[in-house]
């Protein structure tokens, strides 16, 4: 059976979220990967909590459900911590991503230390790269280089990310989300 990585992307509606993972997709076909990327919401509005999905593997696979044990959490607005619970299903050894400016607020710390075994978890001010880089305060990609590097590049690579915005962006800034990604990349600690 093939070895599938399941991510699932938390923000709220209007910041991206569905962008990321169809990012992530987009990346991943890139290296001749299979993938399956797709949002979960109702008709919440703008600003609401939604949830995001990406799966990918090396090899074909069928499963086509929302991803309730995710090998990967990204949480690009951190004002979900404590009213979503986004690491539920989080499986043993899995990766959670926050973007924060303060990685010592007490629902980070509480977050942290409510992961499964052998999980390892990371920060990035996304939101300051966004602003500093693009001039806007969406994370959808700038988180996407914290996500490349936590995983050694082993589910996407940072020039199939960097390849896939290009095409997405060709016309809207490109190079600017280009640079925010790079610098998650170096920033996610």
């Amino acid at each position: 059976m093939a070895e599938i990585i399941d991510i699932r992307l938390h923000g709220r509606g209007g910041q991206g979220v569905m962008t990321s993972s169809y990012l992530i997709a987009e990346a991943a076909l890139l290296e001749n990967k299979y993938v399956h990327a797709f949002p979960s919401f109702g008709p919440e509005r703008s600003g609401a909590p939604i949830a995001a999905f990406a799966r990918v593997s090396d090899e074909r696979f069928y499963i086509k459900t929302e991803i309730y044990y995710p090998d990967i959490v990204v949480v690009q607005d951190p004002t979900l911590l404590g009213q979503v619970d986004v690491a539920a299903g989080l499986k043993e050894g899995g990766i959670v991503i926050v973007n924060t400016d303060n990685p010592n607020s007490e629902a980070v710390v509480k977050l942290r230390n409510s992961l499964p075994p052998g999980a390892r978890f990371a920060t990035v001010d996304a939101t300051k790269i966004a602003a500093e880089e693009i001039g806007i305060r969406q994370t959808n990609t700038a988180i996407l280089g914290a996500l490349v590097k936590l995983t050694n590049g082993n589910i996407i690579k940072l020039d199939s990310v960097i390849s896939a915005i290009n095409e997405r962006f060709k016309h809207k800034g490109a190079d600017k989300n280009i640079k925010a990604v790079e610098r998650s990349f170096n920033e996610v600690s």
